[in-house]
Protein backbone atom coordinates (compact mmCIF):
# COMPACT_ATOMS: atom_id res chain seq x y z
CA UNK A 1 0.00 0.00 0.00
CA UNK A 2 2.82 2.31 0.62
CA UNK A 3 4.22 2.12 -2.89
CA UNK A 4 0.67 2.60 -4.11
CA UNK A 5 0.26 5.81 -2.35
CA UNK A 6 3.99 6.74 -3.51
CA UNK A 7 2.50 6.32 -6.93
CA UNK A 8 -0.38 8.73 -6.00
CA UNK A 9 2.19 11.34 -5.06
CA UNK A 10 3.95 11.15 -8.45
CA UNK A 11 0.98 11.33 -10.78
CA UNK A 12 0.01 14.17 -8.43
CA UNK A 13 3.20 15.52 -9.78
CA UNK A 14 2.85 14.53 -12.95
CA UNK A 15 -0.54 16.38 -13.21
CA UNK A 16 0.76 20.08 -11.72
CA UNK A 17 3.55 19.85 -13.83
CA UNK A 18 1.90 22.49 -16.31
CA UNK A 19 -1.36 23.18 -14.04
CA UNK A 20 -0.29 26.61 -14.28
CA UNK A 21 -0.30 26.98 -17.95
CA UNK A 22 -4.01 25.91 -17.98
CA UNK A 23 -5.07 28.63 -15.72
CA UNK A 24 -7.31 28.28 -12.62
CA UNK A 25 -8.05 24.91 -11.98
CA UNK A 26 -10.25 23.25 -9.44
CA UNK A 27 -11.77 20.03 -7.73
CA UNK A 28 -15.46 21.44 -8.55
CA UNK A 29 -15.27 22.46 -11.99
CA UNK A 30 -17.80 20.36 -13.75
CA UNK A 31 -20.25 19.99 -10.41
CA UNK A 32 -22.64 23.01 -11.97
CA UNK A 33 -22.18 22.25 -15.85
CA UNK A 34 -21.62 18.88 -15.79
CA UNK A 35 -22.44 17.17 -12.37
CA UNK A 36 -22.09 13.63 -13.42
CA UNK A 37 -18.97 13.91 -15.13
CA UNK A 38 -17.11 12.10 -12.14
CA UNK A 39 -19.56 9.52 -11.59
CA UNK A 40 -19.37 8.23 -15.68
CA UNK A 41 -15.80 8.18 -15.82
CA UNK A 42 -15.59 5.94 -12.90
CA UNK A 43 -18.26 3.65 -13.75
CA UNK A 44 -16.34 3.41 -17.46
CA UNK A 45 -12.99 3.03 -15.66
CA UNK A 46 -14.05 0.50 -13.01
CA UNK A 47 -16.13 -1.66 -15.99
CA UNK A 48 -12.63 -1.37 -18.21
CA UNK A 49 -10.32 -2.49 -15.29
CA UNK A 50 -12.54 -5.05 -13.85
CA UNK A 51 -12.59 -6.42 -17.78
CA UNK A 52 -8.93 -6.62 -17.73
CA UNK A 53 -6.91 -5.44 -14.86
CA UNK A 54 -3.68 -4.33 -16.68
CA UNK A 55 -6.11 -1.65 -18.42
CA UNK A 56 -5.65 0.30 -15.27
CA UNK A 57 -2.02 0.59 -15.03
CA UNK A 58 -2.38 1.56 -19.02
CA UNK A 59 -4.96 4.16 -18.60
CA UNK A 60 -2.29 5.31 -16.00
CA UNK A 61 0.75 5.32 -18.37
CA UNK A 62 -1.50 6.85 -20.88
CA UNK A 63 -1.99 9.66 -18.68
CA UNK A 64 1.89 10.04 -17.69
CA UNK A 65 2.97 10.13 -21.25
CA UNK A 66 0.39 12.80 -21.77
CA UNK A 67 1.81 14.36 -19.20
CA UNK A 68 5.76 14.28 -20.66
CA UNK A 69 4.89 15.94 -23.58
CA UNK A 70 3.45 19.32 -23.28
CA UNK A 71 1.45 19.32 -20.27
CA UNK A 72 -1.45 17.22 -18.98
CA UNK A 73 -3.50 18.66 -22.11
CA UNK A 74 -5.00 15.37 -23.74
CA UNK A 75 -2.34 16.17 -26.52
CA UNK A 76 -1.65 12.35 -26.75
CA UNK A 77 -5.28 11.32 -27.75
CA UNK A 78 -4.96 13.26 -31.34
CA UNK A 79 -4.79 11.01 -34.44
CA UNK A 80 -2.63 12.74 -37.31
CA UNK A 81 -3.88 14.43 -39.93
CA UNK A 82 -2.89 17.21 -42.54
CA UNK A 83 -1.23 19.42 -40.00
CA UNK A 84 0.37 17.31 -37.87
CA UNK A 85 1.75 13.92 -36.84
CA UNK A 86 0.31 13.40 -33.94
CA UNK A 87 2.23 11.38 -31.04
CA UNK A 88 0.43 7.88 -30.87
CA UNK A 89 3.33 6.91 -33.19
CA UNK A 90 6.13 8.25 -31.14
CA UNK A 91 9.19 5.37 -30.49
CA UNK A 92 7.83 5.50 -26.32
CA UNK A 93 4.39 5.24 -27.68
CA UNK A 94 3.84 2.67 -30.71
CA UNK A 95 2.51 -0.27 -30.51
CA UNK A 96 2.71 0.46 -26.39
CA UNK A 97 0.65 2.54 -25.14
CA UNK A 98 -2.95 1.39 -24.99
CA UNK A 99 -6.56 2.28 -23.49
CA UNK A 100 -7.25 5.11 -26.27
CA UNK A 101 -10.93 3.17 -27.07
CA UNK A 102 -11.49 3.13 -23.32
CA UNK A 103 -10.74 6.70 -23.11
CA UNK A 104 -13.39 7.21 -26.29
CA UNK A 105 -15.68 5.36 -24.24
CA UNK A 106 -16.18 7.54 -21.51
CA UNK A 107 -15.60 10.81 -24.01
CA UNK A 108 -18.69 9.35 -25.76
CA UNK A 109 -21.12 8.82 -22.52
CA UNK A 110 -19.53 12.05 -21.08
CA UNK A 111 -20.64 13.98 -24.40
CA UNK A 112 -24.03 12.04 -24.55
CA UNK A 113 -24.93 13.44 -20.70
CA UNK A 114 -22.90 17.34 -21.21
CA UNK A 115 -22.29 18.25 -25.00
CA UNK A 116 -19.35 19.86 -25.09
CA UNK A 117 -18.50 20.51 -21.57
CA UNK A 118 -15.69 18.19 -20.37
CA UNK A 119 -11.98 17.99 -22.24
CA UNK A 120 -10.42 14.89 -22.68
CA UNK A 121 -7.28 15.84 -20.59
CA UNK A 122 -9.47 16.27 -17.67
CA UNK A 123 -11.22 12.87 -18.67
CA UNK A 124 -7.61 11.06 -18.43
CA UNK A 125 -6.55 12.66 -15.30
CA UNK A 126 -9.80 11.31 -13.77
CA UNK A 127 -9.43 7.83 -15.47
CA UNK A 128 -5.57 7.90 -14.09
CA UNK A 129 -6.74 8.27 -10.91
CA UNK A 130 -9.74 5.84 -11.30
CA UNK A 131 -7.55 3.28 -12.36
CA UNK A 132 -5.13 3.64 -9.44
CA UNK A 133 -8.13 3.60 -6.65
CA UNK A 134 -9.57 0.80 -9.07
CA UNK A 135 -6.38 -1.47 -8.68
CA UNK A 136 -6.43 -0.83 -4.52
CA UNK A 137 -4.96 2.32 -4.63
CA UNK A 138 -5.11 5.43 -3.11
CA UNK A 139 -7.57 8.48 -4.12
CA UNK A 140 -6.73 12.16 -4.49
CA UNK A 141 -8.44 14.83 -5.63
CA UNK A 142 -7.70 15.49 -9.11
CA UNK A 143 -8.09 19.42 -10.26
CA UNK A 144 -10.10 19.90 -12.95
CA UNK A 145 -10.56 22.50 -15.78
CA UNK A 146 -7.88 21.90 -18.51
CA UNK A 147 -8.11 22.73 -21.90
CA UNK A 148 -7.82 20.05 -24.65
CA UNK A 149 -5.00 20.62 -27.15
CA UNK A 150 -5.56 21.40 -30.54
CA UNK A 151 -2.30 20.01 -31.96
CA UNK A 152 0.44 17.33 -31.04
CA UNK A 153 4.08 16.78 -31.36
CA UNK A 154 5.47 13.59 -32.71
CA UNK A 155 9.13 15.53 -32.37
CA UNK A 156 8.19 16.53 -28.58
CA UNK A 157 7.30 12.97 -27.61
CA UNK A 158 10.23 11.45 -29.19
CA UNK A 159 12.41 13.76 -26.78
CA UNK A 160 10.51 14.22 -23.61
CA UNK A 161 9.00 10.54 -23.11
CA UNK A 162 11.62 8.00 -21.87
CA UNK A 163 12.46 5.48 -24.68
CA UNK A 164 11.68 1.85 -23.36
CA UNK A 165 15.53 1.28 -23.66
CA UNK A 166 16.45 4.15 -21.60
CA UNK A 167 18.84 3.45 -18.94
CA UNK A 168 19.09 4.51 -15.14
CA UNK A 169 20.54 7.43 -15.77
CA UNK A 170 18.39 8.88 -18.87
CA UNK A 171 15.03 7.99 -16.71
CA UNK A 172 16.25 10.01 -13.70
CA UNK A 173 17.49 12.69 -15.90
CA UNK A 174 13.72 12.52 -17.82
CA UNK A 175 12.08 12.43 -14.61
CA UNK A 176 14.01 15.23 -12.83
CA UNK A 177 13.71 17.58 -15.66
CA UNK A 178 10.01 17.34 -15.38
CA UNK A 179 10.60 17.55 -11.60
CA UNK A 180 10.41 14.75 -10.51
CA UNK A 181 12.79 12.41 -7.92
CA UNK A 182 14.23 9.07 -8.43
CA UNK A 183 10.84 7.92 -5.84
CA UNK A 184 8.61 9.31 -8.37
CA UNK A 185 10.32 6.65 -11.33
CA UNK A 186 10.39 4.02 -8.89
CA UNK A 187 6.77 4.54 -8.14
CA UNK A 188 5.48 5.27 -11.33
CA UNK A 189 7.49 2.24 -12.92
CA UNK A 190 6.66 -0.46 -10.46
CA UNK A 191 2.52 0.20 -10.52
CA UNK A 192 2.95 0.03 -14.49
CA UNK A 193 5.21 -2.71 -14.72
CA UNK A 194 3.61 -4.52 -11.80
CA UNK A 195 0.27 -4.34 -13.17
CA UNK A 196 1.27 -4.96 -17.25
CA UNK A 197 2.37 -7.96 -16.13
CA UNK A 198 -0.08 -9.75 -14.61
Amino acid sequence: MKTLACIALCVLCITSITNSAHGQLTSTFYDSVCPRALSIVKAAVNQAVTNEKRMGASLLRLHFHDCFVNGCDGSILLDDNSTFTGEKSAGPNANSVRGFDVIDTIKTQVEAACTGVVSCADILAIAARDSVVQLGGPTWTVLLGRRDSTTASLSAANSNIPSPASNLSALISSFTAHGLSTKDLVALSGMIFTHVIK
